[in-house]
Formats: structure tokens, sequence, C-alpha cells
């Protein structure tokens, strides 16, 4: 659950003695072996408010892979958690000025004002608002989106009462009960259909787990908007329901990477793209593809996209003579069964030392699969796994390279 804050606790990070105590505590460690230590050298300093200090040192440090300005931000534990990643909420913002320019923005659960932050950054946004009934998340917020002058008005309010007339609204219902993660669409907080329902009559975007079961939310509750699953640098963050289409696609992988010097490239597929591939025999090489067109239900316009086809028309490997720009692929040595006597004659043959082992379609462990084969050469492979009809295989591979 991580250090509960208070008003007082905010109050004091934001205050000269706090930022002292901060720059004080960001030199320590809090490692195994000096945690005592250091946690009593900030009480000494700063008590009763050591807890809060040496809670925001140690979720700055978490955050600095997902936040761009972590390093001065107050969180607590669990919004850091659902904070939305810059490099996503900036896609968003970005996407909401070329939709709406000059729109008003309400982020109706702003929580310590991750996506106010990038929203403000947009020229194309004229007004930002954020609320939130968490006052405390509500006070790190001020603090954070003060970081870089942002606009934005806070306010404490609740997400499901019309508090603003601005032209889109954005909510990130809360998907954790305790400690554990919900997904029940009726036990996010606020429910999901309660909050749809408030942002209906104007433009929505509204944030959910990537798990989110879009298909029961069209079949059997209606939601006729856009489905945008979002995956940053391999890894799938967010589904994103705009409620709105105008004509756009009903479904939308976003794929967003992050180069080496910092900056993102993204792109779209959508389902208003051909998806007639071919079923076929294994190419030159086998593709996975990035988790957001597999959740989005878009691997077959992906493939269309790139002249690639599919080996069984309900697994989610693509194979091919090519691999697209910027995607990673296995290139092809030989097929197996998929029988440990099999694989282990196989790849002896091959001088198999480390071994990464993929899986789609078979229930097979990776891990306990690596410890059965014991593979003692000295050559890196891949292990592709899959089903091809009834009759699972195994493609044996070179490591998997990404092509620029």
């Amino acid at each position: 659950m991580g250090y509960r804050f208070t008003l007082d606790d905010v109050a004091f990070l934001r205050s000269p003695q706090g930022l002292d105590a901060l720059d004080d505590a960001a030199r320590l460690t809090f490692g195994a072996s000096s945690m005592l230590a250091d946690i009593g050298h900030v009480r000494s300093r700063c008590a009763p408010h050591d807890g809060a200090v040496v809670e925001t040192v140690l979720c700055r440090r978490r955050g600095r892979a997902k936040l761009r300005a972590a390093d001065d931000m107050l969180f607590t534990d669990d919004a850091l958690q659902q904070a939305t990643p810059s490099a996503v909420a900036r896609r968003r913002a970005e996407e909401i000025s070329t939709r709406l320019p000059g729109a008003v923005v309400h982020d109706l659960t702003c929580s310590i004002g991750a996506e106010l932050m990038e929203l403000s950054r947009q020229e194309g946004i004229s007004g930002v608002i954020g609320s939130d009934m968490d006052r405390v998340r509500l006070a790190m917020a001020r603090h954070n989106t003060a970081l870089d002058g942002s606009r934005a008005t806070l306010l404490a309010a609740d997400a499901l009462t019309s508090t603003s007339s601005a032209d889109i609204v954005l909510a990130d219902p809360g998907r954790r009960a305790g400690s554990s993660r919900v997904f029940r669409l009726d036990q996010l907080t606020p429910p999901l259909l309660d909050l749809l329902d408030v942002c209906s009559g104007r433009p929505a975007a509204v944030k959910c787990a990537p798990g989110l079961d879009y298909r029961t939310l069209r079949d059997t509750h209606g939601f006729v908007g856009q489905v945008q699953i979002t995956s940053l640098d391999g890894a799938v963050r967010e589904a994103c329901l705009w409620t709105e289409r105008d004509g756009e696609p009903a479904q939308r992988a976003t794929v967003l990477r992050t180069d080496a010097d910092g900056s993102v490239r993204s792109f779209d597929v959508t389902d208003h793209e051909p998806d007639d591939v071919a079923v076929g025999e294994v190419g030159e090489w086998v593709i996975d593809p990035d988790g957001a067109i597999v959740r989005a239900g878009l691997v077959r316009n992906f493939a269309h996209r790139h002249g690639l086809w599919q080996l069984d028309p309900r697994i989610a490997y693509l194979t091919g003579d090519t691999v697209p720009p910027g995607e990673r692929g296995f290139r092809v040595l030989d097929v197996a069964g998929v029988t440990d006597k099999e694989l282990r004659k196989r790849l002896t043959a091959l001088d198999c030392g480390s071994l990464e082992i993929l899986v789609r379609g078979l229930d097979i462990d990776p891990d306990r699969l690596r410890k059965r084969l014991k593979p003692k050469g000295s050559r890196p492979l891949a292990l592709v796994l899959t089903r091809i009809g009834r009759k699972g295989v195994a493609l044996i591979c070179e490591p998997g390279v990404r092509v620029p």
C-alpha cells in the first residue's frame, strides 16, 4: 500500500525546509545494508514527516522510467503505479489538439496531474482543468503542474458530477481494490458504465486497463466508440475508449517506441485497413506482432500492410520473407515437433546454449521446458512454439533481431 500521505505532509514537502530534506535524502542509497541508518538520518532531520520524505524519494526513483519530470514530482505509490507514462499522455494530448483545435480539456480523475502536465504543454489546447476527490493527490497535482508553469485549473469534485463545460473530458477510473487489481467493468472506481453515461453528449477519452473486455462492452453495453490499445517499448499500457468516432476506425493499435536519443516514434494500425492475408508454410522469418496489435485484434491488418502471412488463422504469429521496419523477427533454422526428446536432439545438433522461448496456442511453460531441455552448447537460439491446425510445432530460430 505504501506510506499514507496527509495534507500536512504535502505542505511540508513543498516548503523550503521540505525541499531541502528531499535533496538531502536523495543522496542516500536506501539499500538493504543502509536502510535503517538512512531512515534514521531522515527522521533526525524532519520528523514527523520523515516517512513522507523517504517515500517520495523512493517513488521518484521508480518513476524515472515512466514520467519525464519524476525527479521533481510528488506521488503516492498507488498514484505512481496508475499514472500514465509521459510518452503515452503526450501522444494523447497531441491527438486531442489535432481533433479539437483550441479545446478546453477536463481530466475528471486527474490524481497527481501527470496527464495535465502533458496537456498543458500542447499549444493547440486552450485550457486544462483537473479534478479529483482525493485532496492529497490534488495538492500533489498543484505542485507537479507548477513545475513547468502549467495553466491547469484544479478543483475537488466527483467524476460523476458535471462540473465544467469543457469541450472534451478525460477519465482514468481506479483499477485497484486495496492491494489487488480489479478487472470487471463495475469494479472500477468510478464504475466504467456510470462514467460513460456522465460523459455522453460530448467527446470523451476514458483510459482503462489493456485487458479490458471491449467485446462485451460493445456487444452487451452498446459502446460504439473507438477502442485504442497503446503499447510503449513493447509493453501494452492501456486501452483508451474514445466515445465519438466520426467515421474513424472502431479498433486502433498505437505502437510507441523510444529511440536511443529519447525521442519517441509511433505508428497506428486500424480496422479500416484490409485484412485479407493468406495462411501458408513457414517463411524465412517469424514475426511476433506488438502486443497492442494483438490485443486490438488487428494482426491480419498488420500482416496485409507488410506482405506477411499466417501460420494458422487463429494464432498471432506471422511469417514472411522480410521483417517490417522497426519490428523484431526470428530467422527460422529448423522446424520440429514439440516433444522434449526431439527438441533436445535438434537443439544439441545446433550447439544451442542460451535459449529464448516464445509460446502461443500451446499449454507449455517456457521456464520449465528450458530446465528440461538443459541446453549446454555455446550458440544462442530462440524457440518459437505454436500450433498449426491441431499439431504443435517448434520453430528453431536465430536470436530475434529488430530491423531499423
